[in-house]
């Protein structure tokens, strides 16, 4: 470890250069507002490098940041090769990769490919008549003799997946909001200039892609109803339990083996500059199998996350094991990057409902888990979920579903730098939505010079991992769970490490495997009562010991 304690980020230049990555996700809206706008920006990414790089991480994922209408905020695109003003111009990206550089920092952005703004250019020619030459860029059809829609396929967002459209007389497909039409990936015209756009910013400098909503590139195209789901098999993964989206089994509006030609024709434009891509899977049922498919090999996705840790209850140790055994049989030659916050998603420390030490040992699990990793603005902080008034909601899918689901406005609000400060740091005009008071309390001044605290935590988790590249990258075995005990070992040529959690309330004790171990959690709160080759585990406690060698 450096004499700080803290990596700094640097990295080698090697095209595994993802494997084990900690990345960092920046949702530009929420996380600075450099002109007082009200809205975070480019600039303001630049200006917060130092934050991501002092935390350790090897890469920022920025969220979409194109020229939109922002219906969706951004996930709906109109110009996928520029910025859209409210954030900067190209040269403001340029200055943020240039610092990022400076840092020692990969960047990865995000791209939305399975469906464009209703304003893009190509929308707007494809729906002027059927004849066009991008009149097979999106996915139209004609309606059913009695006039209603194609197929039963039902929109994430609510509703009927299929919206008329009275110049073309015909349904065109939106998996998300009727103003976000669906690409039709079965046209290799529509393929090949998303590759195009995948060169555009690789060239600028880009180190990667993060890949929203990956498998729903391609639909039959026979365009066939989904069957119901039995109602024992609905979870709520990737979309609210109110929503009837969960009550369909999605074998054909998405996740269809087309998608496998796409994903290759992507990996080789990817290849020559060193770049790498995490995918978002999206499926309820088949998430972690699709995660499988779409990273094993050498010319595919280098890596991809689902929804296991994302959403749900409290992971309890059987859970986690459960999971991990599931990656083993349907991906063992794939590469999970796990993540337990995002912006789709109530931040972790309230879904799980975690007090301080919770956080603490499921940050550590984390950075000892086998895979790259997500981290999402302010959960280094230990931030819970903003509440956020009806009257102050943006999101339209909180909008739909109010009271039962409230959207995904609370983990976007404004980024807490400084308590004191107007609109905690965040900026000097009215932020786009309101700074939680209750955020703000865990700012980022408040906690930088308390060596005990949750960003200082995040801060030497962080450190351990890249210290010790076996938990990057080494193989993870003999994974066990009783009662709320959890562990495994990490392992790789040079070392051998016991990583044990306790994920429950009360104290327990575990024992060690034979030999020799030195304990490696002194910087991190870790178990420290050692004795007769067991280690006392508070309540959320957990250790993590390398073997002696020799």
């Amino acid at each position: 470890m450096s004499q700080t304690g803290y990596h700094a980020g640097s990295q080698t230049e090697n095209a595994q250069w993802w494997r084990g990555a900690v990345i960092y996700q920046v949702y530009p809206r929420s996380f600075q507002d450099s002109n007082g706008d009200g809205i975070g920006d480019l600039a303001g990414i630049t200006q917060r490098m130092d934050h991501i790089a002092a935390l350790g991480a090897d890469a920022v994922w920025i969220s979409p940041f194109f020229t939109s209408p922002m219906k969706d905020f951004g996930y709906d695109v109109s110009d996928y090769c520029d910025v859209d003003p409210m954030f900067g111009d190209l040269a403001d990206f340029d200055a943020l990769l240039a610092e990022s550089r400076r840092h020692g920092l990969k960047v990865l952005i995000d791209l939305v490919l399975s469906h464009t703004s209703d304003q893009h250019p190509w929308f707007a020619e494809s729906r002027s008549s059927r004849d066009n030459d991008k009149a097979d860029w999106y996915v139209w059809a004609d309606a059913k003799p009695d006039g209603t829609p194609p197929n039963n396929w039902l929109s994430i967002f609510g509703g009927s997946a299929w919206q008329w459209d009275s110049r073309r007389q015909q349904y065109y497909l939106h998996n998300f909001l009727t103003s976000q039409p669906d690409l039709n990936f079965h046209n290799a015209d529509v393929q090949d200039a998303l590759l195009e756009v995948a060169r555009f910013w690789l060239d600028r400098g880009v180190n990667g892609f993060r890949l929203d909503t990956i498998n729903f590139y391609t639909h039959d195209a026979e365009l066939r109803d989904n069957p119901a789901l039995d109602p024992a098999e609905r979870t709520a993964r990737t979309a609210p339990a109110v929503n009837p989206y969960n009550w369909q089994e999605h074998l054909f509006d998405k996740s269809r083996p087309e998608n496998l030609l796409f994903l290759r024709r992507l990996r080789a434009v990817m290849d020559p500059y060193g770049a790498a891509a995490v995918g978002e899977v999206g499926d309820e049922q088949r998430g972690l199998e699709i995660l499988g498919e779409y990273t094993t090999g050498d010319d595919l996705m280098n890596m991809c996350y689902a929804f296991e840790l994302l959403s749900g209850d409290t992971p309890t140790a059987t859970y986690v094991k459960e999971v991990m055994d599931q990656v083993e049989t349907v991906a063992a030659d794939g590469w999970a990057c796990w993540a337990y916050s995002n912006h789709d998603v109530e931040r972790h420390a309230t879904r799980w409902k975690l007090g301080p030490e919770g956080i603490r040992a499921f940050n550590v699990l984390m950075m000892c888990l086998r895979g790259s990793v997500c981290i999402y603005q302010g959960e280094e902080l230990g931030l819970p979920e903003a509440d956020v008034a009806f009257e102050d909601l943006q999101d339209p899918y909180g909008i739909e579903f109010w009271p039962e689901f409230k959207g995904r406005d609370g983990c976007r609000t404004p980024m807490v730098w400084e308590a004191h400060a107007r609109n905690a740091g965040f900026g000097t005009g009215q932020p786009w939505l309101p700074v939680s008071a209750a955020q703000a309390v865990l700012s980022v001044d408040t906690q930088i010079g308390d060596a005990s605290s949750m960003l200082h935590h995040y801060r030497h988790a962080i450190a351990l991992r890249q210290d010790h590249p076996v938990l990057a990258n080494g193989s993870q075995d003999d994974m066990r769970a009783d009662g709320d005990l959890l562990s495994f070992i990490r392992k790789n040529d040079e070392e051998t490490l016991f990583c044990v959690f306790n994920l429950g309330a009360q104290p327990l004790v575990a024992s060690l495997p034979e030999g020799d171990w030195i304990n490696l959690a002194a910087s991190l709160q870790g178990a420290q009562d050692q004795a007769g080759g067991q280690v006392a585990l508070p309540a959320w406690g957990y250790a993590i010991f390398a073997r002696k060698a020799g």
